[in-house]
């Protein structure tokens, strides 16, 4: 099996992992150092304050408890999926609601992972948050 195999299929235990809801075996994807951002924004607005970087496992987990807490996720699709030397790049889409106020959102997304000893130690998702934020909007 190759590098690229590999990190290929550490990423898709990562989203198998996610799929049935066990935080504990995503997390175990990720190194112990990781630097894990979602979704790359400068000054992101209040309401997707879980947008800020997290460099633990611990603090990775208190991203997904934050966004469990405002967000509901309805479909988390991959794609795509290319791996290429220590990355691999996945193309995706995804549907929720904002618990607040009950609206929905839709976008795709792009998830960049970094791997290094077959874990992952970079992870940058990047997605327009318009839609997200007009979600947030009560009227």
């Amino acid at each position: 099996m190759t590098n690229e195999q590999q990190n290929l299929q550490v990423v898709q235990q990562l989203f198998a992992a996610f799929g049935r809801a066990d935080l504990p075996a995503a997390l175990s994807t990720l190194g112990e150092n990781v630097d894990f951002q979602s979704p790359v924004t400068r000054n992101a607005p209040a309401q997707i304050s879980w947008a800020k970087p997290r460099h633990s496992r611990e603090e990775v987990a208190a991203f997904f408890k934050e966004l469990a807490e405002k967000m509901q996720i309805e479909r988390m699709e991959a794609l795509e999926y290319t791996a290429q030397s220590g990355r691999v790049v996945v193309e995706g889409r995804n549907r929720g609601i904002v618990r607040a106020t009950g609206r929905t959102y839709e976008h795709d997304w792009v998830m960049v992972f970094t791997l290094q000893d077959g874990k992952i130690i970079r992870h940058r998702h990047y997605y327009d948050t318009a839609d997200i934020l007009a979600a947030f909007r009560s009227n």
